[in-house]
């Protein structure tokens, strides 16, 4: 297995590169279970990002680093879900498309979630943007939602997502090309 040496606030991380296509690897960011590496990335990005009330992202990969910034900021954060759970009421959703996932999928917002996004200044937060399709999709969720988005953050910004200037990232992180 090849890896690529990531370096990102202050830390150092060895990421397999793992195939999406026969022609692109991608190097797997995952912030599950290393809390070192969350709660660096969480205060270096909280120094970038404009001011909210609330934050949104989708599941699952996201939920560490929203967490934590939510924990530092003393905010609440919203997760957009896969799937409807039995306590989810008067859903929202939206169709989004991720470089990680094989499928299309729906990301949903209940009844409590609408609640706590209406009115407020919405920060979407993410581990990693890329296509920006997870972006768009928390877009629409916040608008249908009555918030208002002030910004868009993530700790890498993957491939050409690294040109963008609408979003706020903290390391760049390539695609590979067979």
């Amino acid at each position: 297995m090849q890896f690529y040496t990531l370096k990102v606030a202050g830390l150092t991380r060895q990421l397999p590169l793992c195939p999406v296509s026969d022609k692109l690897d991608i190097a797997a960011f995952i912030m599950f279970s290393d809390v070192e590496l969350t709660r660096a990335c969480t205060s270096a990005l909280i120094q970038k990002i404009p001011p909210c009330d609330v934050l949104i992202t989708a599941e699952s990969k996201g939920i560490p680093l929203a967490y934590e910034m939510a924990r530092q900021m003393e905010i609440p954060y919203v997760v957009a879900r896969k799937g409807i759970k039995v306590y989810t009421r008067n859903p929202i959703s939206v169709d989004v498309n991720s470089i990680t996932t094989q499928n299309p999928q729906k990301l949903y917002l209940g009844q409590d979630e609408v609640d706590m996004i209406k009115g407020k200044r919405v920060l979407i937060v993410d581990d990693v943007i890329s296509t920006g399709e997870s972006l768009t999709a928390l877009h629409s969720l916040v608008e249908q939602a009555g918030g208002r988005i002030v910004g868009q953050a993530a700790v890498l910004a993957e491939g050409d997502a690294a040109d963008r200037t609408d979003i706020i990232f903290l390391e760049k992180l390539p695609l590979f090309f067979k």
